[in-house]
This record gives structure tokens, C-alpha cells and sequence, in this order.
């Protein structure tokens, strides 16, 4: 089976999805944690921002030592959050208001007291012995090699009642499944399968570029720029990334899926944008979105975004349709990044590239990092690997919905502290000002959904100068320009042909035609022009 026709249009492709971590959206009995409930409240939000799909982090049971990525069962809800009724609701809201669900997959690992690893851990006999990584001690009796874990430390951990090591990419606490193993990949599609009865549209595959590791257990080689790195970062991780064996453990999570019709799979993955093709698939289908974070990484100038756009679509194969994410649960907020003014124009890029568009809860306002004190830090990324700047819990602090001291979000404690309140970085107060951020995130929707050629039209590259990067998306029927000034100075930005103008980031044009063929930018601003016949 070949990748899919660009004839054919699936629901995601014209979509915008909306990461949620759901401990920090909205809490409904407080308790300071976010729950279904909350979330099933807040769904008339959604709907008027204009979403048409949330993403959720891990809903299921577990002991919570890393945002509930270590799962003790993947087809549970965790009582937190609460019961099979509530999720039931929620979904049934959801699709109701024309929104789908995507639940998050994590395949790689389980938590440690998750029934399988306590059978495995339990007697190198016992009926899933082998559904974890174990091998012996090396002669000396430490592990086995050098390999890492992301948290620091060896990944490598010593059972005393079986004599031997199992490995954890990450935590110690979360032991990674043997993926060689087809019971392992026949048990993780019975929980997929799980999920798709009860209704879900689909998932997004944690970790899916270390599914596989070494045969053999080589060494990994020394990082070259190891001074720089945090420990866990000083050698390179050629044989526990990215492996190509890992491709067919991604093809068999895809055929679970299609049998399921219109369901999404996404997926996180590693590497460089020259590697992101793969993922993709050949003459087997893999993910039909791998998730994209070049615009994150790139440097924020005119030239190196040109550059970055133009890598990323030479990297993924004809007939794949791109996806941009701009945020997300473990990825510093892009408002700290470029500031509030660029904010603005990032919203429209990511609005009006060619693709799928990704954005996490609270990027809408423009939320930046939230300062979270040493005694409040719940990230073990943070306390295992501290000095760094890898804590991610200032992108992981409880939304904002008004201006009150805990934001709306709980009548209790919150989990995480909210940031000071400015009157300004809420919901509440940014619906109330047409010109706000939230507002150009919910017009620059609207006009998606209005214009079929910025939904599903082609991309064009123009050349970017002077500050200003630049394209087009055409379709059959129009021509749209998009002229983004990245700097802080006026611009002057011509084009070819007549054009009227639909947007401005700063939301205070009026929709009007430009006979000259030239406007002038202001700083920091980007616009939206239609093209039309003479």
C-alpha cells in the first residue's frame, strides 16, 4: 500500500488541532487538577475559538512521575481525572460541536508497576519475561554499556530478583517494552483497538523514533559538542534513535489504525528535518502526520524561517501533506521565544503555511513561561538533570481564564502555580478586546475556513527581504499573498498584480483593495492578501 492521493482529503488535513494537557485545564472539583469534567465545560470554548480537534496527554492510570507518560494501564482512566461515564461525556460534547478527539498513544514504555512489568521483573520464567529489554551484567557486574537514559544516569537498572538489568529510555521508573516481541506489539493494538470501539479519532504516538534499540547493545559514540550538552546529552545516541527497525514497529501501529476508517495517527519523532520524510512511510504507510517543530528550533529572521520552511517541505515525500506545531507539553513556550509583537506574526504563519496546524492550550493568549519556585518544580526532568533550562513545568502550568488568583482554573490549590495576573494574559479579559491575541488566533480560523486555497491550496515560496518573509497559496479558483514583516521597523512590500487586502495581524485594517500593488508594513506586522483578476 502506497501513501495516501493527494486526491483523496482526509478530516486532519484542513484541521487545526489543539494540544490540551488536561491536568492543567480546568479543574471541576477542586482538587487543583484538571479533569474531564472540566474540560467537557470548557468545550463552548472551543467552539467559539474554532478548533477542530483537541490532542490529549495521557488520560490513563497512572502513578503521575511524568505528566501520566508512565502508564500502569492503558486501558483505564486514572481516577483524577475521572470515570468511563465522564470521558463518555466528554466525547459524545465533543463530537456533538463538531470537534474530535485524539488521545495520546505511549508505546515505548510503560510505568513499573504497570502488571506486566511486575510479572516480567518477577522470574526470567514467568509467561512475559521477555516483554521488557533485560540482559545480564557485564563481566564487571555493571550495565551492560553506555547507553543513557534521557533523564540522566545510566539506562540501565539493576532487578535483584531477576539478576539482571532492564532498560528505561527515561526514567527509572518507566521500563521500556521489547519491541521484538510480538506479543508486546499484538497487546499494545488490543489497547488501540480499545480506544477506537469506545469512539476516539485517533492518536498521537509518543516517543515513536525509539521504539527499537540495538541488537547487539553497541556503544554509543561521544557527542562532538558534549561540553555544551547536559549529561545525558554527551553521547550520541546512535543505537537506542531512530533505528531503522523501528519503521516497521511505526507501520504495524498504522495498520491497527486503518482498520478503523477516518482515524488520525500522528506522531513524535527525532532527528534533524532531513529525517522527518521517512517517518511518513514508503510502499507502507507509517504516520500520516509526523509532528514538525522546525518553526520551534528555527532562528526568528526572515532568512532562516525561508530557509526552514523551504527544508522542511524538500524533506517530506510528493504526496505528504505538511503539519507545523508551535507548542506543546514539553516545548518552551514561542512567546518567550520572539516575544509579544512577533507572537502575532507567528500565529499567522502557522494560520497560513501549507498544512496542519498544532498549537497548546494557552498559546492563543500568548502564554509565556510561567516562573515556577525551586519548592514548587514537579518535572523529574528539572530534578534529575537540574542547571540546564530542560524544567518544563512553565509550559505546564494550569491555564488562565480570567484574572483572579487561580485563573478560573480551580477553587482549590492549583497542582502548579499560576503566573501573577497582568489583567491581560487571560481568556476572559482577551475576549473582551477585539484586537486581542486570542482574537487574531480565532479570526485568522475563521478565514481558513473561509478560503478553501489556505486550507488545501498549493505553496508557493517568494523571495524573502528586507526583514519581510513572503509566499503564496493558490488554488484552482485564488491567489492569496502573505507578507510577514519579522522585524520591528516599517517595510515596504510590493508584489505583482491587483490585490485586496483581508488581514493584518494588528487587526485594525479594514478589508480594502490596494490598486499600487505595495503596502506598507508596519513593524511587526504580517497581512493577508487576496489577489484578483484585472
Amino acid at each position: 500500500m502506497s501513501v495516501e492521493s493527494r486526491d483523496e482529503v482526509a478530516w486532519w488535513e484542513p484541521a487545526v488541532i489543539y494540544e490540551i494537557a488536561l491536568i492543567s485545564f480546568q479543574d471541576s472539583n477542586g482538587d487543583g487538577k484538571g479533569d474531564l469534567a472540566g474540560l467537557t465545560s470548557r468545550i463552548d470554548y472551543l467552539k467559539w475559538l474554532g478548533v477542530d480537534a483537541v490532542w490529549l496527554t495521557p488520560i490513563y492510570k497512572s502513578p503521575f512521575r511524568d505528566l501520566g507518560y508512565d502508564i500502569s494501564d492503558y486501558c483505564s482512566i486514572d481516577p483524577a481525572f475521572g470515570s468511563f461515564d465522564e470521558f463518555d461525556r466528554l466525547l459524545k460534547t465533543l463530537h456533538a460541536a463538531e470537534i474530535r478527539l485524539i488521545l495520546d498513544l505511549v508505546p515505548n514504555h510503560t510505568a513499573n508497576d504497570h502488571e506486566w512489568f511486575v510479572e516480567s521483573s518477577s522470574s526470567p520464567n514467568s509467561a512475559k519475561a521477555d516483554w521488557y529489554i533485560w540482559v545480564d551484567a557485564a563481566e564487571n557486574g555493571g550495565p551492560p554499556n553506555n547507553w543513557l537514559s534521557r533523564f540522566g544516569g545510566s539506562a540501565w537498572e539493576w532487578c535483584e530478583t531477576r539478576r539482571q538489568y532492564y532498560y528505561h529510555s527515561f526514567l527509572v521508573e518507566q521500563p521500556d517494552l521489547n519491541w521484538r516481541n510480538p506479543a508486546v506489539r499484538a497487546a499494545i493494538a488490543d489497547a488501540m483497538r480499545f480506544w477506537l470501539e469506545r469512539g476516539v479519532d485517533g492518536f498521537r504516538v509518543d516517543a515513536s523514533a525509539v521504539l527499537i534499540k540495538d541488537e547487539f547493545l553497541r556503544d554509543n559514540p561521544p557527542n562532538p559538542k558534549a561540553k555544551s550538552k547536559p549529561p545525558p546529552q554527551r553521547l550520541t545516541p546512535v543505537f537506542t534513535d531512530d533505528r531503522p527497525e523501528t519503521m516497521s514497529c511505526i507501520e504495524f501501529i498504522r495498520e491497527v489504525i486503518d482498520d478503523y476508517p477516518e482515524r488520525l495517527l500522528c506522531g513524535e519523532v527525532q532527528g534533524k528535518i532531513d529525517r522527518i520524510g521517512h517517518f511518513y512511510g514508503n510502499d507502507r504507510p507509517r504516520l500520516h502526520l509526523p509532528l514538525n517543530f522546525a518553526l520551534l528550533d528555527s532562528r526568528w529572521d526572515a532568512l532562516s524561517l525561508q530557509a526552514t520552511i523551504d527544508a522542511y517541505f524538500n524533506a517530506i515525500p510528493e504526496h505528504a501533506w505538511p503539519v507545523w506545531v508551535v507548542g506543546g507539553h514539553d516545548k518552551q513556550r514561542i512567546a518567550s521565544k520572539v516575544g509579544d509583537a512577533q507572537v502575532r506574526v507567528l500565529a499567522m504563519l502557522l494560520m497560513t503555511l501549507r498544512g496542519t496546524p498544532f498549537f497548546f492550550m494557552g498559546d492563543e493568549i500568548g502564554r509565556k513561561r510561567v516562573s515556577i519556585p525551586s519548592d514548587r518544580i514537579r518535572d523529574p526532568f528539572e530534578k534529575l538533570v537540574p542547571g540546564y533550562g530542560l524544567c518544563r513545568d512553565p509550559e505546564r502550568a494550569p491555564m488562565r481564564w480570567d484574572d483572579s488568583p487561580d485563573g478560573g482554573f480551580t477553587t482549590g490549590s492549583p497542582w502548579l502555580p499560576l503566573e501573577p495576573s497582568d489583567g491581560v494574559a487571560n481568556v476572559a479579559g482577551q475576549q473582551r478586546d477585539e484586537r486581542s491575541i486570542l482574537a487574531l488566533f480565532r479570526a485568522l480560523m475563521a478565514l481558513r475556513r473561509e478560503h478553501s486555497c489556505l486550507r488545501q491550496g498549493g505553496y508557493e515560496p517568494l523571495r524573502s527581504q528586507n526583514d519581510v518573509l513572503a509566499y503564496k497559496r493558490t488554488d484552482s479558483r485564488n491567489e492569496i499573498l502573505v507578507a510577514l514583516n519579522i522585524g520591528a521597523e516599517p517595510r515596504k512590500w510590493h508584489w505583482q498584480g491587483h490585490g485586496r487586502l483581508l488581514m493584518s495581524t494588528h487587526l485594525d485594517r479594514l478589508s480594502q483593495l490596494l490598486p499600487d500593488a505595495s503596502i506598507l508594513l508596519r513593524g511587526n506586522e504580517g497581512v493577508i492578501i487576496a489577489l484578483e483578476a484585472r
